[in-house]
């Protein structure tokens, strides 16, 4: 999955038929029509070149 970032604008490019379906998935969970949209908040820690994970939790 290809992930761009341009200021405060992150867009997700997915690769295969697989990444597809999780982009999918996560667009349904995220944006609700019905409800609220929710958030990703960061979880645990990040180091850039280190770590092969970045991990969120979705906030209602």
């Amino acid at each position: 999955m290809k992930i761009t970032l341009d200021k405060n604008l992150v867009e997700f490019s997915p690769d295969n038929d697989q990444e597809v379906k999780e982009l999918n998935a996560l667009w349904r969970v995220i944006v609700d029509c019905v409800k609220f949209n929710k958030k990703l908040v960061p979880v645990g820690e990040y180091i850039p070149g280190e770590s092969k994970l970045a991990r969120f939790a979705i906030e209602e």
